[in-house]
């Protein structure tokens, strides 16, 4: 019996070991890359559905944070509000799509790029309508793209520590992924993934890249299916992107198809790319698997908990050896304390102590999104956040 609970451990021991040095790595700053000036054309391609709340304000930033040879381009996907008229109205190219067979965010990069390929860019990048960047981030991450490589921004929401703890928290476990974990996956394993906003990479890999174009989380698929055609993704540690936060039940919105769209696709894909990394001998290969199997952090959270709890009681019933469950606790402390390091290091300015402290809290806020996924499954069409 005590090698059976080590067994049913070794899965979420090894995840959590994984997860405790991906955040140890990714805790310090990678350094500053010289890059040199480069006359690369660039689209900067706006998938946007219904959002004519935000589009004027994100043009008008965008357009203040162009280089010489950079455009934008609207794709105005299945809309039912204005903005199209106001993307026009900014001075920007415009394009609209209307197939209510095919929705989402894929099928419109696929039409942005089948409009651009008479005329190709050198770069094309992808920003969320809700998404802001600057001028020095747009430069070094085209040219990033520019040297070959898809390339990915480091994507955050706003800080607003205003927010109620448990946006606090949703804010805070964006930021553990997309910056801390992104960094360490960087330092360990040489790629990271697509995030789908701030990302750009040269046209003709976008091209290529068909099979992924129907999926809810594209951008993820995506990057694997260009890390496996051998051009992985590399982050740009010197461009940012922000997009704003939401209510308690916008953020649940926007979670619920990232989170639901990330674990259809590391389910498919996680096991796949470790044991292909294994059986190879491609160390890299092999933790770009294992972070892929690593689940968003409440979740993650949850399946810990409720294997612990449920080897626990086997070793109390049958009388085994309590080491596997004393081993899984002593990685669970080491993951909270990196997750603290990780919070001393970057995430004060979006998280409180006392609402980090709510971390619980958050875990059952998470529960029903979590069940409702398991029932129905990953959303498979636009899901806007509210605002």
């Amino acid at each position: 019996m005590t090698a059976l609970v080590a067994i049913l451990l070794a899965p979420f021991a090894l995840l959590t070991a994984f997860f405790s040095l991906e955040l140890i790595a990714g805790l310090w700053p990678s350094r500053a890359v010289l890059r040199r000036p480069t006359d690369a054309s660039a689209v900067v391609v706006i998938p946007a559905h219904d959002e004519a709340l935000v589009i004027g304000e994100t043009l008008r930033a965008l357009q203040a944070a162009l280089g010489e040879r950079m455009r934008i381009l609207v794709v105005a996907d299945n809309c039912t509000d204005m903005t199209a008229e106001l993307a026009r109205a900014a001075g920007v190219e415009v394009i609209e799509r209307h197939d209510l067979e095919r929705k989402g965010k894929g099928f419109a990069l696929a039409f942005a790029a089948d409009h651009l390929r008479p005329n190709p860019p050198d770069v094309f990048a992808v920003l969320d309508a809700d998404c802001e960047t600057d001028a020095a981030s747009l430069r070094a991450l085209v040219a990033g793209a520019f040297e070959g490589r898809p390339s990915q921004a480091i994507n955050l929401l706003r800080a607003d520590r205003k927010a109620s703890p448990l946006v606090q928290l949703s804010t805070f476990a964006f930021m553990i992924k997309n910056l801390v974990r992104q960094r360490g996956l960087q330092r360990l394993a040489g790629r990271v993934h697509l995030t789908g906003t701030g990302m750009a990479m040269p046209f003709e890999l976008f091209e290529a890249s068909g099979r992924v174009r129907s999926s809810v989380v594209e951008d993820l698929a995506l990057g694997l299916e260009l890390s496996d055609s051998g051009h992985p993704p590399v982050l740009i540690t010197d461009a940012f992107v922000w997009s704003g936060g939401s209510t308690e039940q916008g953020t649940l919105t926007q979670r619920r198809r990232w989170e639901g769209g990330f674990i259809s696709t590391s389910l498919r894909w996680g096991p796949r790319e470790a044991l292909r990394g294994l059986s190879r001998g491609r160390l890299r290969a092999f933790l770009s698997g294992l972070d892929l199997m690593i689940p968003p952090l409440a979740l993650f959270a949850i399946l810990n908990i409720a294997i612990l709890a449920l080897a626990a009681a086997l070793t109390a019933a049958f009388d085994a050896g309590w080491w596997p469950v004393v081993a899984q606790v002593v990685l669970l402390t080491i993951a909270l304390l990196a997750l603290l390091a990780a919070w001393l290091r970057e995430g004060r300015k979006f998280i409180s102590f006392g609402a980090l402290a709510r971390l619980p809290l958050y875990v059952v806020w998470k529960l029903p999104m979590y069940l409702g996924l398991a029932r129905g499954g990953a959303p498979k069409e636009w899901l806007r956040t509210g605002r």
